[in-house]
């Protein structure tokens, strides 16, 4: 069995994550993860949230280690990683009641986070949760300031990345058919922010 990699911001943050989806995730039962990373979250989560089939998923080059989480478990409601990178991915329509994506929009490139909003637009059911957990932009200003020094860290190594402003995110969710329903302000200066998809065609 390969050896499951370990993530220390995975660690830390999982308790945190894991009460707000208690409750947001409360009444769903299917949940998709785009960008399962080393695998952790999945396997957390799923852990302590048996009532949720869990779904996996991320580029092909992270699926071993995902997987030797998944090994490691023996849990029944957690899925083998999807082939899914957002930029070409499809996903049948109205398939989960929930996404869910940690520490993802802001190493995306903005093009990316586009295509995700849009994916998860169609892959959500009625009334289905988008719920994003990482660092964002409040009305274009950042939070802290080491959030900004890490905004700048990002953009030395690559212009593409950077931390998104809620404002834009809250734009792409409009124009899929879902609205901001919720935020929670959790340590280490990050937020989780949740989508809902539209109980009947928006405006």
């Amino acid at each position: 069995m390969p050896e499951k990699p370990f993530a220390e911001s995975a660690a830390r943050n999982s308790g945190s994550i894991l009460e707000v989806l208690r409750d947001e995730l409360r009444h769903s039962e299917s949940v998709l993860e785009i960008g399962s990373g080393t695998g952790q979250h999945a396997v957390c989560f799923a852990a302590a949230l048996p009532h949720l089939c869990w779904q996996t998923s991320d580029r092909e080059d992270s699926h071993s280690a995902i997987n030797a989480w998944i090994d490691d478990s023996n849990l029944e409601n957690i899925r083998r990683p999807l082939a899914l990178d957002v930029m070409d991915a499809t996903i049948q329509s109205s398939q989960y009641d929930a996404v869910f994506s940690a520490n993802t929009a802001h190493i995306m490139s903005f093009a990316a986070v586009t295509k995700m909003f849009a994916l998860v637009g169609r892959a959500l059911k009625r009334s289905g949760l988008f719920c994003v957990y990482g660092p964002f932009r409040v009305n274009g200003k950042f939070t802290t300031p080491s959030n900004q020094h890490f905004d700048a860290s990002l953009r030395a190594r690559d212009p593409s990345m950077g931390i998104r402003d809620l404002t834009a995110l809250d734009e792409l969710g409009a124009a899929n058919g879902i609205q901001r329903a919720g935020l929670y302000a959790l340590p280490a200066n990050n937020l989780l922010a949740v989508w809902q998809k539209c109980a009947a065609d928006c405006a």
